[in-house]
């Protein structure tokens, strides 16, 4: 078995979820060697032992094998032209993308593995899952989105939540959403279906955004050496 720590570059490593993913790709069975980490900026080189780049010092680099990316729309199309060229492995979990970007991930795809999700939460594919088969189950009823985050969080509605509305709309159902921004909120979805006198919720609460930091860790794992395409959080967790 190879033993070998997989080479990870954080970009967005100023982010909550990119400090996460710094602190636990750097715990001793993460698997992981954090090999640098990008910001827009940075005050010093190294930080806990990791070393820290400028996002305008990004083809320096040194070589790695996966890139997380948990940054903003602005800077996605850099992290994603650097693997293209390097012909490594990305996995990102940046959201508020536009079309075109959307269209660069899967020109991308045919010539790296990659992973692109609103969510990296175990509990949040399975949520998936269910809301296309209530819609399926389910024709006629009302559906409604209602996500939560913190107030930090700039796109509404969430990431999450579209990507859940497209599972809604798989099955027949026009989602509505609504979205709300309160306090330090990590991240909770409510997916409802009403018919005449009853309802039914699905609902998936995230209480520490580790689970994300770590499903993007596992899925990095996951990821390293398979062939280029496009993969989903299920074919990987």
């Amino acid at each position: 078995m190879n033993t070998t720590p997989l080479r990870l570059l954080i970009h967005g490593a100023s982010g909550r979820m990119g400090q996460a993913l710094q602190r636990l790709g750097s715990e001793a069975d993460s698997g992981c060697d954090v090999v640098a980490a990008v910001s827009r900026k940075v005050d010093a080189r190294v930080l806990e032992g990791i070393p820290q780049f400028a996002a305008s010092e990004l083809h320096g680099v040194p070589e790695f094998d996966v890139a997380i990316d948990f940054s903003l729309p602005q800077a996605f199309d850099a992290i994603l032209g650097l693997c293209v060229a390097r012909r490594v492995a990305l996995v990102s979990g940046t959201t508020g993308l536009s079309d075109a970007q959307k269209a660069a991930l899967d020109a991308a795809s045919v010539l790296i593995p990659l992973s692109w999700a609103s969510n990296f939460s175990l509990g949040v594919a399975v949520l998936h899952t269910l809301v296309e088969r209530a819609a399926q189950a389910l024709p006629g009823w009302d559906c409604d989105i209602v996500e939560a985050h913190h107030t930090r969080k700039l796109d509404a509605p969430s990431g999450t939540a579209l990507t859940l509305g497209e599972a809604a709309q798989a099955g027949g159902a026009a989602p509505h959403y609504a979205s709300l921004r309160a306090g330090d909120i990590v991240g909770e979805h409510l997916v409802q279906f009403t018919g005449m006198g009853e309802r039914i919720e699905l609902v998936h609460r995230a209480s520490n955004r580790d689970i994300f930091a770590r499903g993007a860790l596992h899925a990095a794992r996951r990821l390293h050496g398979r062939a280029p395409g496009r993969y989903r959080v299920a074919d990987l967790l």
